[in-house]
């Protein structure tokens, strides 16, 4: 008995509450779930994690839960998830962050090496190419001027072969989009260049279903407030 209650208690203390990030939750592939092998009550406290990822935009508050999210991946060395929701609450952190361009890609660097974690563990290959490609979009914002022409390609290849991998998954849809978006026209981006592709992948996010209830499942929210955005400018513009 002594050790199952370990084990529970090591869960709770890896995964202890805080607080939320500014997404909602959403995947469509046939993505690994969490491993039978973990102790009794980690999916739920991994899920609550999560929860709380998903709705914090404070940038300290979103380091902490990705500290707990390490420390869930050592509770459960064979799942991906934690260190997939690792590096997307550090990817969340910078963009919400005030700290310099240096801090921001320690940060950023953490975030891959997760990343990597989860490759390694097999994780959903469309989803991490996604998050991928939105470290990259993160990593051209620290310095737009000096890594525009590097990083805007480097997002591209990246969500074309998520994309590839997995055409239902809206999450890269939603990626792609706003690499255009923030694009200068000039280039072939801008707000009206992107918005079909919005639109497209508002149409994905409609038919999307989760692969179980900790697969990712974030950007929903996202797409439907700038598409929200359009309509009203449109009416001002009336």
């Amino acid at each position: 008995m002594k050790k199952p209650l370990f084990a529970l208690a090591l869960v709770a203390a890896s995964l202890s509450a805080t607080a939320q990030s500014k997404e909602g939750v959403s995947q469509t592939t046939v993505a690994p779930t969490a491993p039978t092998a973990t102790p009794a009550g980690y999916a739920e406290l991994l899920g609550a994690t999560i929860t709380q990822v998903m709705h914090t935009g404070d940038a300290a508050e979103l380091k902490t839960l990705a500290a707990k999210l390490e420390r869930a991946a050592a509770v459960a060395p064979a799942d991906w998830l934690p260190r997939y929701y690792q590096a997307y609450a550090l990817l969340i952190s910078v963009f919400q962050s005030q700290e310099n361009g240096d801090a921001k890609d320690q940060l950023l660097d953490q975030a891959e090496a997760a990343l990597a974690q989860a490759r390694r563990l097999k994780g959903d290959e469309s989803e991490l190419l996604t998050l991928q490609a939105y470290v990259y979009q993160a990593r051209l914002g620290v310095s737009p001027m000096l890594r525009s022409m590097k990083y805007s390609r480097m997002v591209t290849e990246a969500v074309a072969q998520a994309k590839a991998l997995n055409p239902n998954n809206p999450r890269p849809y939603l990626v792609g989009a706003n690499n255009v978006y923030y694009t200068p026209s000039v280039f072939g981006g801008g707000a009206e260049a992107a918005k079909p592709l919005y639109e497209e992948a508002k149409a994905k996010y409609a038919t999307f279903r989760p692969a179980s209830p900790l697969a990712p499942s974030w950007g929903q929210s996202q797409v439907l407030g700038r598409l929200k955005k359009y309509d009203v400018a449109s009416q001002a513009a009336k």
